[in-house]
């Protein structure tokens, strides 16, 4: 068989080849005898059926299977000749060419290879920042926000009228342009008046009533509400009030202190207070972190970085993008996409700039995360799938076997690693700070 092989780069590799047609039917031969000995065809016994009518009934499979082994060949050549480790590859060898000739077979192969990474220059794509200081005012907040959590309730005196502060147990259900929308009704809700739970004119339209009471009133949603539906539109509401209560809010002493560390052998108040320090720190941190820093020190990895990306992989990556996007088209778009493979191919090939990023941003992330010996157990994947459930009141169980199914496991990890890679690095300049 004649075979070259080339690098063509850090990350690429080519192999072509003509393996002939003889090699080719030998190749037939040994599968059609395969088949033959664990075949039963009507009129022999099984394994006696003559060759020739083994090709013609399994022509299709035989022709199939013959290809795979031929491509297998030529790639198992191929890495032999450019002496490549099973580490050093990566992804799915690409079949860049395929044709069947007179006398032999013209096949071209591309490999991706992993890249070798110089990480010497992270450092300086770390963003400088600093978290300023927690203030005793944040402090005593924050314990009067534990306080309030911490309150118990009573029923208001026979007669009383919602004030600021009070408990209330309503039903309310409000309408748009006389029509129910999503969300438009509750019973038995409970709030806080005047703590923001619901828009403020609607609490505000609260104050005043008492229990038994029912009140009509309409409310406008600001402009820039979440939901665009109900964004700077009146809506009717209609509420019944069932109970009042009246909040006793702890004092913050002794009996207080004890309750909330009631796991410390010494509970203090300048314990608890260096303890919320800590807590109202690292929210600042993780907030500037997922908020800014991250995504700053991912734009400058791939802005300084530069090393040679398989391109197997990247095609990979936009054939991924492009699915994804499909999934979220009107069916007479996708459609219309089908029917223009031009189009088709101009929508996947938008996605190459965004997949060239991602690849070179996972190899970065993978490569640190080695150097650094970060890692994320499977355990850890289960726990973060199985609190999302539920946070989003999805049945964990459900939603881990979707993720299983779905081949997503994977991906998830690989988030995990990537953010535990980046808070080390931010971590690592602030310690140094």
């Amino acid at each position: 068989m004649d075979l070259e092989t080339k690098k063509l780069d850090g990350a690429n590799a080519r192999i072509y080849a003509k393996p002939s047609m003889q090699d080719f039917e030998e190749k037939s031969n040994k599968i059609a005898q395969k088949i033959a000995k664990n075949t039963k065809l009507d009129g022999f016994r099984k394994g006696k059926a003559p060759l020739e009518i083994i090709k013609q009934r399994y022509q299709g499979h035989i022709e199939q299977e013959s290809q795979k082994e031929l491509l297998d060949s030529v790639l198992q050549a191929g890495v032999k000749a450019l002496a490549l480790t099973p580490q050093e590859m990566i992804g799915n060898p690409a079949v860049f060419k395929f044709t069947k000739e007179h006398t032999h077979f013209e096949i071209e192969l591309r490999i991706g290879l992993k890249p070798a990474i110089d990480l010497s220059s992270v450092e300086t794509c770390i963003p400088d920042f600093s978290i300023a200081q927690i203030s005793q005012k944040q402090i005593q907040e924050r314990l009067e926000l534990l306080a309030k959590e911490r309150s118990t309730f009573s029923d208001a005196p026979e007669g009383s009228a919602v004030t600021k502060g009070h408990g209330v147990v309503i039903d309310f259900e409000g309408l748009l342009d006389n029509q129910p929308f999503e969300g438009n009704q509750a019973q038995n809700f409970a709030l806080i008046v005047g703590e923001g739970r619901l828009l403020e004119g609607f609490e505000k339209e609260l104050v005043g009533m008492k229990v038994g009471d029912e009140k009509y009133f309409s409310v406008t949603f600001p402009k820039d509400y979440s939901n665009a539906t109900l964004a700077g539109k009146e809506v009717s509401f209609h509420a019944k009030l069932h109970k009042i209560q009246i909040r006793q809010i702890p004092e913050i002493d002794d009996a207080f202190v004890k309750a909330v560390l009631n796991q410390e052998k010494e509970p203090t108040l300048e314990l608890l207070q260096e303890k919320i320090k800590e807590q109202l720190f690292l929210e600042a941190k993780t907030k500037l972190y997922n908020q800014e820093l991250k995504e700053q020190l991912i734009n400058k990895l791939d802005e300084t970085l530069n090393f040679d990306l398989p391109s197997t992989i990247v095609e990979q990556e936009m054939d991924l993008c492009l699915r994804q996007s499909l999934q979220n088209m009107p069916a007479e778009e996708i459609k219309h996409l089908q029917e223009n493979p031009s189009k088709l191919q101009k929508k996947r090939e938008s996605f190459r700039e965004n997949a060239l990023k991602s690849v070179k941003i996972t190899f970065i992330i993978d490569a640190l995360a080695k150097q650094e010996k970060i890692e994320v157990q499977d355990n850890e994947v289960f726990q973060t799938l199985y609190y999302e459930a539920m946070m989003t009141n999805q049945n964990p169980q459900q939603f881990i076997d979707y993720y299983q199914k779905n081949n997503m496991l994977p991906a998830v990890k690989m988030a995990m690693i990537e953010d535990r890679v980046l808070t080390f690095l931010l971590d690592k300049h602030l310690a140094n700070d």
